[in-house]
């Protein structure tokens, strides 16, 4: 969701005041439902379904320190106590920065506590990302992760694109062999197709994919489903639409109407859809807001009714 700026000396005071009002509105929505609220990650790693991604966690254009860097790890400490135990991460995010704020705000990490990270994007600017997937630049890729993060073995490794220069059977081989080697746990794929997932499959296994999806942008509707199929984790980027027009946190947004019926905000009525459209969806939902933050992660208490769903399932942009 779009980030709006907190005074510091406030900000705590104003998120416990929101979190409560939050759970308020959200308890009287509630309905019972058998909407599990965990996911098996490759089998091993039990994960709480409704995660956070930590990329708005950097400077304008996803690059450099955040403006507010104490704020940040308040941020990312104050998600791990409301549950979270799912920390997406890409050495792009700053570049850098974000691996290492991670690092200052949670290390040690709590028991438990997986940080899925990415590689094969290069920073050549605030706002650019170009492609290198090449083998000997991810084997590079995974030791300078692990050395940012202070991991011995990153439990999640997610290629963060294809690139159309190198065969992927060449990009995720470089991730076997750093999993070989008791570098990395498991492998992820981003912004592939099921063809591509296909293709990388036939190298190793691969426990997730994360895909741009959302209540008004499906165009990844067949790779959910493969991942259901398959049984793998399904994270879902720009969950409530990204801070462009298609924002779901902007006013006029097709989701605004049920959500004042519900007495809750947009975001959280679209990030209770994801969780309830498929068992293997993983929203990550992102903000550098104390007090968004408490907004998000009170959406996981939301339960629609079959005849919400309906409704809200038509939703178009």
């Amino acid at each position: 969701m779009t980030r709006r700026k907190f005074l510091g000396t406030t900000i705590a005071g104003g998120a416990t005041v929101l979190a409560g009002t939050v759970f308020q509105k959200l308890a009287l929505a509630v309905t019972s439902s058998a909407t599990p609220t965990t996911f098996q990650m490759g089998g091993d790693l039990s994960v709480n379904r409704l995660g956070f991604g930590a990329m708005r966690l950097t400077g304008q254009g996803i690059w450099g320190w955040p403006p507010d860097r104490e704020n940040a790890k308040k941020v990312l400490r104050r998600a791990v106590d409301l549950g979270v135990n799912l920390i997406d991460t890409a050495d792009a995010y700053g570049p850098e920065t974000d691996e290492l704020l991670i690092a200052e705000a949670l290390y040690p990490y709590p028991k438990g506590l997986v940080i899925a990270t990415k590689g094969g994007l290069t920073r050549p600017g605030p706002g650019s990302w170009v492609p290198n997937c090449r083998p000997e630049y991810l084997s590079q890729c995974v030791d300078k992760s692990l050395k940012r993060l202070k991991l011995e073995r990153i439990d999640v490794y997610q290629l963060h694109t294809v690139d159309r220069k190198v065969p992927i059977e060449e990009s995720v081989g470089a991730l076997k062999a750093a999993r070989d080697a008791g570098k990395i746990r498991h492998v992820g794929l981003s912004n592939v197709t099921t063809q591509e997932i296909d293709r990388a499959k036939k190298i190793l296994p691969i426990v997730s994919v994360q895909n741009r999806y959302n209540i008004t942008d499906r165009e990844s509707e067949d790779v959910l489903r493969y991942c259901e199929k398959e049984k793998m984790g399904f994270l879902p980027w720009a969950p409530v639409g990204g801070s462009g027009r298609s924002s779901l946190t902007k006013g006029g947004n097709p989701l605004e109407v049920e959500a004042k019926r519900h007495n809750v905000s947009a975001v959280q009525l679209a990030l209770a859809w994801l969780l309830q459209k498929s068992p293997v969806m993983l929203p990550i939902p992102g903000t550098s807001s104390l007090a968004h933050l408490e907004e998000n992660m009170a959406a996981a208490k939301l339960q629609l009714s079959p005849d919400d769903w309906k409704r809200i399932e038509l939703t178009k942009s």
